[in-house]
């Protein structure tokens, strides 16, 4: 599926272009927004990189990597990085990891639930999905909210399952199956 557009109340997510760069660097270049996240703050050529990476994922068939920018409705403007990448392990796999990054000025606005609602429905809504889940931190209890809101269920601990920052780090994995959010809608 490409284009992928999944437009909500103020996010839309879009493909994500090379004019997208500066916006990206606002979210992985910052240490704060990058805190719980799977990585250290990433350079200008490492977020370069990066979107060439996923502009190229993008046009893949079959599609199994869908790096989206969560922009404003209003301008365009990216604030979110918003990812879903189709589980490819065994035949017939209906699952996906979701992530999700917002740029921390536009933090407590509700915009990280309106774009995690739209990856849910990117997922079940025009993927077809059965089960969509996501990792974090378990420092990041923002994140932790924020999936329980939207009807994630926590599923248990994978220990030391990163290092970042010269550290293992556990994640705590929460997922939502699609008759789930259909009870929850």
């Amino acid at each position: 599926m490409y284009p992928v557009t999944v437009p909500g109340q103020r996010l839309v997510l879009r493909e994500f272009t090379e004019a997208d760069i500066d916006a990206v660097i606002a979210i992985y270049g910052d240490p704060i927004v990058t805190e719980h996240l799977s990585f250290e703050p990433r350079t200008r050529d490492q977020v370069t990189t990066t979107i060439q990476t996923v502009t190229k994922a993008a046009r893949a068939q079959p599609r199994t990597e869908y790096s989206l920018a969560a922009a404003l409705a209003s301008t365009n403007e990216a604030i979110g990085f918003a990812r879903l990448a189709i589980d490819t392990g065994h035949p017939g796999q209906s699952s996906a990891q979701l992530g999700f990054a917002l740029r921390k000025d536009h933090w407590g606005q509700g915009l990280g639930s309106e774009m995690l609602q739209l990856l849910l429905a990117l997922g079940f809504d025009h993927l077809g999905l059965h089960r969509l889940w996501g990792a974090r931190s378990p420092a990041n209890i923002t994140s932790d909210q924020l999936m329980r809101k939207h009807g994630m269920v926590e599923e248990g601990r994978i220990r030391h399952h990163l290092r970042i920052r010269d550290q293992w780090r556990d994640s705590i994995v929460h997922s939502i199956l699609e008759h789930e959010r259909q009870a929850s809608s």
